[in-house]
């Protein structure tokens, strides 16, 4: 079976240890689909800026949201290109030496220009959000109504200019290091949702897809 890769530009061709990247889509999507949060890079009025937020993915396309009045979605929606990273950390990676310390992670670089979504694809974009972030809760919830539809952009960029950088295993130790008395190894790391803290009034019992819940 093919694997389907995407083209490397100037922009995603990752020179900085070449071996790490990833241009896989399958990885991609993979990577983006795990993170719960982005950071979008741009500029505006000559400045650069780098604003966390949630993303989600559908398909090809990466998809972000916020209030109407956001600076950062104002200016992405008149064209402003935009840069989207996304980082998993696996592991702290523990060697003999200060220098040789490293993290275990995976990464996602996505470049492109944001269109806005409205009407049908706006809806389904939101619930693809809370299905994102917790699946299985789009369906009991109250969907957005039309005030909040209005208080709320959601704008997409198509996954075709992207890469991923990844590094497992252990730490690479200078060969004279190897008989140092030191530990080095590698100290997994994950998110691990703790117990469920019910809001005031609440009666429901925790649903299953809570207490299960898992990246």
């Amino acid at each position: 079976m093919t694997t389907e890769t995407l083209p490397v530009t100037d922009r995603t061709r990752v020179r900085r240890l070449p071996k790490r990247g990833n241009y896989e889509l399958d990885t991609i999507r993979a990577i983006l689909d795990e993170a719960l949060l982005c950071h979008v890079g741009f500029v505006i009025d000559g400045s650069p800026a780098v604003i966390p937020t949630i993303h989600w993915r559908e398909g090809d396309t990466l998809y972000f949201h916020g209030s109407a009045a956001s600076r950062m979605l104002r200016s992405l929606e008149k064209g402003v290109e935009a840069c989207v990273t996304v980082t998993l950390l696996d592991g702290l990676v523990l060697a003999r030496s200060a220098f040789h310390h490293s993290m275990n992670y995976r990464s996602v670089v996505v470049y492109g220009t944001a269109r806005i979504v409205e009407g049908d694809e706006k809806l389904r974009a939101l619930d693809a959000l809370v299905e994102h972030v917790v699946r299985g809760r789009s369906a009991e919830i109250r969907r957005p109504n039309d005030k909040e539809l209005r208080q709320t952009l959601v704008l997409a960029i198509p996954i075709d200019e992207a890469s991923a950088k990844i590094r497992t295993g252990g730490p690479i130790d200078d060969d004279e290091d190897y008989t140092l008395p030191v530990w080095a190894g590698v100290l997994p790391m994950r998110l691990t949702p703790g117990e469920p803290v019910a809001d005031t009034g609440v009666v429901a019992e925790v649903p299953e897809y809570i207490a299960q819940y898992s990246r």
